[in-house]
């Protein structure tokens, strides 16, 4: 049998990437897919975000695997929109076991030149935004007395970054209501984690590299300065990763924190 056999995934920044990975990765080992993403450009950052034609790929790609897949367009900042995306997967797949809290933004900004705009678009998607899909997922996960929630924080979720003041406090906060989190859910059997990724090769690492005038690798060393010798990991890397925290051969890991950082940590 395999890991994710009759189980449900809801995955946020789903289009490409790391949740496309996850995605891909979960459906593979028998889960089905609830797959959300923004699927346009938003006004800041100023790169390209997934779009509609990679989450229909995707749908595609998990219905080839012989998984059912759920499809939903809109904005973690949006309550309306990831209410209505939830409630969509529990009347077409039946519940929700895992949430992979994905959808995140980065940009570099010194914290004297940082708007007001920027500041807050970096902690709403990254922090609310969680908390926005989370509040609409855990009554299903507390009536079935069993679910996970994944929460992709970052290296910078453990330790600062340069002219990265609001992404390393987004994902500060992160790490931090995944540790409260799992205290006020342990007593339903939901269990919750935190994974830490250094720099990985996604569009966004593309994206945050044109708007610094770097070519990617430059933008993901200046980043990382990763101790393994690669300047990123890959999404598969992640994918991996999520499978065994959300699998049962994690089932007493709550409240922990998942390092995949090339040895950045160390150093």
């Amino acid at each position: 049998m395999k890991d994710f056999e009759n189980k449900v995934a809801f995955i946020t920044g789903a289009a490409h990437g790391q949740g496309r990975a996850v995605a891909l990765a979960l459906a593979e080992e028998g889960a089905d897919i609830a797959a959300f993403d923004v699927a346009k450009k938003i006004e800041y950052p100023a790169y390209d975000f997934g779009t509609n034609s990679e989450l229909e790929s995707l749908a595609d790609e998990i219905r080839k695997l012989g998984r059912k897949v759920v499809t939903a367009v809109g904005d973690v900042r949006d309550d309306a929109a990831v209410t209505a995306a939830v409630e969509k997967t529990i009347k077409e797949l039946g519940k929700i076991d895992i949430l992979f809290n994905n959808a995140g933004i980065c940009a570099y900004a010194t914290v004297d030149e940082m708007t007001d705009d920027e500041w807050n678009a970096m902690i709403d998607i990254n922090l609310k935004g969680p908390f926005n899909v989370t509040r609409r997922v855990v009554p299903y996960m507390k009536k079935a007395k069993s679910g996970v929630i994944i929460n992709n924080s970052s290296v910078m979720g453990l330790r600062g970054g340069n002219r990265l003041s609001h992404y390393t406090a987004s994902k500060w906060g992160l790490t931090g209501l995944t540790k409260a989190w799992a205290i006020e859910l342990a007593p339903y059997n939901i269990r919750v984690v935190s994974i830490h990724p250094t720099g990985v090769n996604t569009p966004m690492n593309d994206g945050l590299a044109a708007m610094e005038g770097m070519t990617p690798i430059e933008i993901a060393e200046r980043s990382a300065g990763n101790l393994l010798p690669v300047p990123w990991i890959e999404p598969e890397d992640v994918a991996n990763l999520v499978k065994f925290v959300a699998s049962d051969k994690a089932r007493y890991a709550t409240g922990s924190q998942f390092v995949i950082d090339a040895g950045l940590l160390t150093v």
